[in-house]
């Protein structure tokens, strides 16, 4: 199984604990062009990734070659994919990865954003994003983590 996930904090607890065993992963891609340039904390954060768990970190532009890699390659291609906004997911989606299920697991509140539910506020800029992707026939999917309800509705 391929997970797709906006998450703020990326790596953390939830993705461990939950949605690694869920999906039966054995890929973790932290898409986020901040991130792909800071060695130390790729370190950190693939401290809590699982020995059996492979971890790249790629710059947004780089996910749909790296994603077309790794489901040519023989193995096993489960995979969680995360972004930390929908901006990027959208430009990776819009550059030729494609995905038919994204989830919304946390974005977090700041002035500006509407609460949408109790882990995801969305801007004006982040309905916008949404909206482009599920007319475009992404299945939009607010969970943080597995087992809750599906609680927004676009």
């Amino acid at each position: 199984m391929t997970l797709v996930r906006i998450d703020n904090r990326l790596i953390h607890g939830q993705i461990i604990e939950t949605w690694l065993p869920y999906t039966g992963a054995k890929n973790v891609v932290v898409a986020n062009d901040e991130l792909a340039h800071d060695i130390l904390q790729q370190e950190i954060m693939s401290l809590a990734i699982p020995q059996a768990v492979k971890s790249s970190f790629v710059t947004v532009e780089e996910v749909p070659a790296i994603m077309s890699r790794l489901f040519s390659a023989p193995g096993d291609h489960d995979s969680i994919i995360l972004f930390s906004s929908c901006a990027d997911a959208r430009r990776a989606f819009d550059s030729g990865f494609d995905f038919h299920v994204l989830n919304i697991g946390n974005v977090h509140y700041s002035p500006g954003k509407r609460q949408v539910s109790p882990s995801v506020a969305l801007s004006d800029e982040d309905e916008t994003c949404l909206r482009h992707l599920n007319r475009k026939g992404v299945e939009l999917d607010f969970r943080c983590v597995p087992n809750d309800p599906v609680q927004v509705r676009f």
